[in-house]
């Protein structure tokens, strides 16, 4: 007895014996709606395999790859008629399709993994780069409180790379950090106040060294700096009365001390 055709039973020219889904199940294991499967069946971009007799939309296997395939270009922004063209093009093989996913998707992991990294970046770019308690900073800083400058020094100078090597670098510093790195400042600082005190001309051998290790501390500790930046740097101690305070505190003559021994650094390391 042969058995009867009923409303869910597919048929087709051959009555294929693969497994069939109904259009509720594939949008089920695809997270699509049916509504999307109607569309793309009405583009002719997935027809199903098969029918039942009352019309209702039966896929197979070789249907729900084509889908999958439809999905990857579509996640990957194609328009439906391109993806069309890709998967009726008489001359492709599944290699080709193979390939074509690889090197989109690898195209694809690399944006996103730039684009992580901008957002990365932008969030840590909100931070001022000293995380410490108000009795931390203090320890460290003293009566200096480096967040009253913050929005000047964003203002100033965040618009270049400086500053934004200077905000990641220093984002995750700890207070010992802070205070290694003030006590290697401090003690250029104390090697170029006793060059200055010994009568040691600027633009010695001795004190472009120790400009020279300026440089390379600003480098290791926030940002590269280049000699032609160092001396921005150096005529900021005597043009911006904060800096040059800060180094006459030290010792008298020391903001312009330290910008000539700069300026003689730079000269003879740029010279051609």
């Amino acid at each position: 007895m042969s058995h009867p055709v009923g409303q869910d039973h597919p048929v087709g020219q051959d009555r294929s014996p693969d497994r069939v889904y109904s259009v509720g199940q594939v949008a089920g294991f695809a997270g699509i709606t049916v509504r999307t499967l109607h569309h793309y069946d009405e583009i002719g971009l997935l027809v199903p395999g098969a029918r039942t007799h009352a019309g209702h939309r039966r896929y197979t296997d070789a249907d729900l790859d084509r889908l999958q395939q439809i999905l990857f270009y579509r996640e990957l922004g194609f328009p439906l008629d391109e993806v069309a063209a890709l998967l009726d093009d008489p001359d492709a093989d599944p290699r080709a399709h193979l390939r074509r996913q690889y090197d989109l998707l690898t195209a694809r992991i690399e944006k996103l993994q730039k684009m992580a990294a901008a957002v990365e970046h932008a969030m840590e770019a909100r931070k001022m780069g000293v995380n410490l308690t108000p009795e931390e900073k203090f320890e460290v800083f003293g009566d200096f409180d480096p967040d009253q400058h913050a929005d000047e020094v964003e203002q100033r100078w965040g618009h270049t790379e400086a500053y934004r090597q200077s905000q990641r670098r220093t984002a995750g510093y700890t207070k010992e950090d802070w205070k290694r790195i003030n006590a290697e400042l401090d003690a250029i600082h104390g090697r170029m106040a006793g060059l200055l005190a010994e009568g040691v001309p600027a633009d010695s051998e001795q004190a472009m060294e120790v400009a020279e290790e300026h440089r390379l501390f600003i480098t290791g500790a926030y940002y590269d700096c280049g000699h032609e930046l160092h001396a921005c740097l150096g005529e900021m101690y005597v043009t911006d009365e904060r800096f040059t305070a800060t180094y006459e505190a030290i010792r008298p003559g020391m903001a312009r001390y330290m910008r000539d021994a700069i300026v003689a650094n730079t000269a003879r390391h740029t010279a051609s």
